[in-house]
């Protein structure tokens, strides 16, 4: 396991050292999944973007395995109110963005968010580089397992709204999933869980891994959801 102060500078590293048994498809598809089977919007090859990560963080509550989400303050400049997975851009102290700088970024970000301890969380792998190219960001996804669960809640309410959890069973659910439609009439795969609209970077990162670690349920696509949903 990873303590705060080794986020910060010394080497953080991968083990699949003692993961549940339940987490073998995910670390199966984080080993094997291709770039382009995640997400058409790759990094520029120019090298370009703000190098950025993400924790996608597995636990294991009431209700069997769990992800840890959070919903960003409705005062930010960019994506208002919407449900993510901690993360945010790379500092320098991070270090290299080609190592194990996202793997830094990914749990330093979700403590300072979340109130995350690091010390609980063991990361085990690291998913294809994506991009986002309404905000310019090269995100690493970043996937562990929470090994020691700690308390966890809103920070800094300037930028987070709400932390929370989603069972796994919520996420394949056929019932809480939809197809989301943008103004701009891009759609992509949406969930309805926890009172919140999942959509965006974290909802295409999620159905993704939910069919590549053979999870995903037959659902329907035609269920159309407005980003307004709840107005």
């Amino acid at each position: 396991m990873t303590t705060a102060g080794e986020a910060r500078g010394g080497a953080v590293t991968l083990s699949k050292d003692g993961l549940p048994d339940w987490l073998a498809p995910v670390v199966k598809a984080a080993e094997t999944v291709e770039p382009l089977q995640l997400s058409r919007f790759l990094p520029p090859e120019n090298g370009s973007g703000r190098q950025s990560a993400v924790l996608i963080l597995f636990g294991e509550g009431e209700r069997g395995p769990e992800l840890l989400l959070m919903e960003r303050s409705g005062s930010l400049r960019s994506h208002a109110g919407q449900p993510s997975f901690p993360g945010g851009a790379l500092d320098p102290e991070d270090g290299d963005p080609r190592a194990d700088g996202p793997l830094r970024a990914a749990l330093r970000e979700a403590e300072e968010e979340t109130g995350l301890d690091p010390s609980g969380v063991q990361l085990f792998g690291v998913l294809p580089a994506l991009y986002i190219p309404v905000s310019g960001f090269v995100v690493t996804p970043v996937l562990g397992w929470w090994r020691a669960p700690s308390p966890v809640g809103v920070v800094d309410p300037n930028e987070t709204a709400r932390v929370f959890t989603v069972p796994v069973a919520d996420l394949t659910d056929p019932a809480n999933r939809a197809t989301a439609i943008h103004p701009s009439g891009h759609r992509g795969p949406a969930f309805l869980v926890e009172s919140a609209l999942v959509w965006g970077f974290t909802a295409g990162v999620i159905d993704r891994l939910l069919h590549y670690a053979g999870w995903e349920r037959a659902w329907d696509r035609e269920k159309r959801v407005p980003l307004d949903w709840r107005s």
